[in-house]
C-alpha cells in the first residue's frame, strides 16, 4: 500500500530545513547551514581539487572525441612550455 504523503526532498548542508518552529531548534539550524556554508566556500584545496578533476574529465572527453587534436595540444603545450623555460633560463644566465 502506498502513502499519499510526498517524499522527503533532501535538504542542502548550507540550507535549513522548513518547518522547524521551536526557536533553539531553528537558530541550531542556520548556525549549522551557516557553518557548512562557509567550510565550502573557504575550502580552497577542496575547491582547486574539484577544478582540477573538472578539467580532467574535460580533457578526456576531448581525447575520445579527437584523439589527433589532443595529441596535438599536449605536442604545443609541450614546446611553449618548454619555450618558456629555455628564455627564462636564457635570459637569467646573461
Amino acid at each position: 500500500m502506498s502513502s499519499d504523503a510526498p517524499a522527503p526532498v533532501p535538504v542542502p548542508r548550507t540550507a535549513v530545513p522548513l518547518g522547524i518552529t521551536d526557536p533553539v531548534e531553528k537558530a541550531r539550524a542556520e548556525l549549522k547551514a551557516a557553518l557548512a556554508a562557509i567550510e565550502v566556500k573557504a575550502n580552497y584545496p577542496r575547491r582547486i581539487a574539484n577544478a582540477v578533476d573538472d578539467g580532467v574529465d574535460k580533457a578526456r572527453a576531448f581525447k575520445r572525441r579527437s584523439p589527433a587534436l589532443a595529441a596535438v595540444a599536449v605536442i604545443a603545450g609541450a614546446a611553449a612550455i618548454g619555450g618558456a623555460v629555455w628564455g627564462l633560463v636564457r635570459l637569467y644566465t646573461r
